[in-house]
């Protein structure tokens, strides 16, 4: 993968991040942290192990000690990890430019949160990063369906493209 095309998929994931907490920002501190059951109790703990996953990647990707995950409890409500992860979401950008178009093929070495080290090229955990996301936003697309609420906007990688290419259209 390219830059240019890493680039995208960094827009992509943040589009999708700002309209999953779009919908999940109307609801209440009890639905946010009800334990639905899922992968994470509550829809508030999937966020922040969202957020914490983006953390985590940027961390390896500057060479830094793993930090873990951040604890749930530290996110009392949506705009707390709207505030967060778009802080973390400037570190992830200014990375990839950081690296370039010859450092996204550069392999990077980091520890895994269990100590273990591994190497692999920044495209793939970045790739990664942006799945993993995808995965988990239609794990709180289920949870809001559980408590009757409205889902997001569609997150659909098809949907953020026909959306950039109707804007690049009007300009």
């Amino acid at each position: 993968m390219n830059l240019q095309e890493l680039r995208t998929l960094v827009d992509y994931h943040y589009w999708a991040r700002d309209r999953l907490l779009d919908a999940v920002d109307r609801l209440s501190s009890e639905q946010l942290n009800e334990d639905l059951g899922n992968s994470f109790p509550s829809i508030r703990d999937t966020l922040v192990h969202l957020y914490g996953a983006d953390r985590v990647w940027c961390d390896r990707w500057e060479r830094e000690p793993p930090r873990g995950m951040p604890d749930p409890v530290g996110f009392p409500d949506v705009p707390s990890i709207r505030r967060a992860w778009g802080e973390q979401e400037r570190k992830v950008r200014a990375v990839l430019e950081r690296l370039g178009e010859q450092g996204v093929g550069e392999p990077i070495e980091y520890k895994m949160l269990t100590g273990h080290v591994q190497a692999q090229p920044f495209w793939q955990m970045l790739q990664h990063l942006v799945n993993h996301g995808s995965y988990h936003r239609g794990q709180v697309t289920t949870m809001l369906r559980q408590l009757e609420q409205p889902p997001p906007a569609s997150m659909d990688l098809i949907t953020f493209y026909r959306e950039r290419n109707a804007a690049a259209v009007r300009v």
